[in-house]
């Protein structure tokens, strides 16, 4: 707390505020009555105001309230950052000290990038000065492109490192499939999957085994009159229609329809896995076996890599309460408070009765 909030101690000086009242509230009158012989002179008792400490506990008490009270206010509304770097620990050190002194922020203090900074930055705003400036500096990649730009209340930069000139080998991405078809349609499976192999960008590749194992994405049954090992397990099967008899998978008994890129498709779902079947099992021209690539990629696809983030000065919108309002401060100093003030509750309470 003192190293995130270094003034929030300026205020502790109103702990003297309970003590005082609880000082105040629990004076008592000592009466001390003077000698009443009878050749004296009347004279009024004589009273002396005294201060006890009388119910200790209940005051500890009340001043850590305050006191998480003063803590609880100040990680909300009391900001204390200035300018401020925040700097991605693996970007090339003599490329980032010129950026950040190009940009004015040689003498500001440095921050580690933390994961998706943006939101990050959105969250925690409310610790800069209304007047503070933020640089991020990060490698290439390292922050995403957000679909909707973010708008904060302070400037803020976003400079990153441009990527090396050689470009990366991409990456492959392997979809193993296990294919079991009968000697007439063996050919025609392979084929597919080999023209599988060059669509698009290349990227993908789906080799063929003989048997499923934890890796499998796919089970290519066509094997008429036949039915599958019940071992056999799978998250997607292609089942040719000669072989798609309710006694080898009864669950396409109750089989839903769907019509994707101009395929007529029956899929259902059982502990074996997802089991499609189709007329155009196998594709017989280059067609439908285009349609089945665009069905299959519409199906299964994968999330498309982030778009990184180029060097760039985000928008600002200032407001004077808007980072106040999005504020969430830490929980538990929400539970601390709680917990006081039921306990100081509770002891006021038994000090009554």
């Amino acid at each position: 707390m003192l190293s995130s909030y270094p003034f929030w101690w300026f205020a502790l000086p109103v702990l003297l505020l309970p003590i005082w009242w609880h000082r105040q509230k629990r004076q008592r009158l000592k009466a001390q009555p003077l000698a009443t012989a009878r050749f004296l002179p009347v004279a009024a008792p004589e009273q002396l105001r005294v201060w006890q400490w009388r119910d200790r506990v209940l005051l500890l008490v009340r001043c850590l309230l305050l006191l998480a009270l003063i803590a609880w206010l100040a990680a909300t509304i009391v900001p204390w950052r200035g300018n401020t770097v925040l700097l991605d620990a693996g970007a090339d050190k003599a490329w980032a000290e010129r950026e950040i002194g190009s940009a004015g922020f040689a003498d500001a203090p440095r921050v580690d990038l933390p994961p998706d900074a943006l939101q990050w930055l959105r969250r925690h705003e409310r610790d800069w000065r209304p007047d503070a400036r933020l640089l991020v500096v990060a490698r290439a990649g390292q922050i995403a492109m957000p679909a909707r730009m973010p708008r904060f209340d302070h400037q803020v930069e976003v400079r990153t490192m441009p990527a090396a000139g050689q470009a990366a080998e991409p990456a492959v991405a392997r979809h193993p499939v296990v294919l079991s078809a009968a000697s007439g349609a063996d050919a025609a499976w392979r084929s597919l999957f080999a023209a599988f192999d060059k669509a698009g960008d290349a990227g993908n590749r789906y080799p063929i085994g003989a048997a499923p194992d934890a890796a499998t994405e796919l089970l290519v049954w066509d094997m008429p009159g036949e039915a599958p090992p019940a071992g056999w397990r799978a998250p997607h099967w292609w089942i040719a229609t000669a072989s798609a008899k309710i006694t080898a998978f009864p669950e396409l008994k109750n089989a839903a329809a769907v019509t994707i890129n101009g395929l007529a498709l029956q899929y259902a779902d059982g502990p074996r896995g997802r089991l499609w079947t189709s007329q155009a099992f196998p594709p017989r021209d280059a067609d439908t076996a285009r349609a089945l690539y665009e069905t299959w990629r519409s199906l299964g696809a994968a999330p498309a890599p982030a778009y990184p983030m180029p060097s760039r000065a985000m928008m600002t919108k200032r407001s004077a309460f808007s980072a106040t309002i999005d504020a969430k401060p830490a929980a538990w100093l929400a539970y601390v408070l709680l917990a006081l003030f039921l306990l100081e509750r509770i002891l006021a309470h038994a000090r009554r009765n």
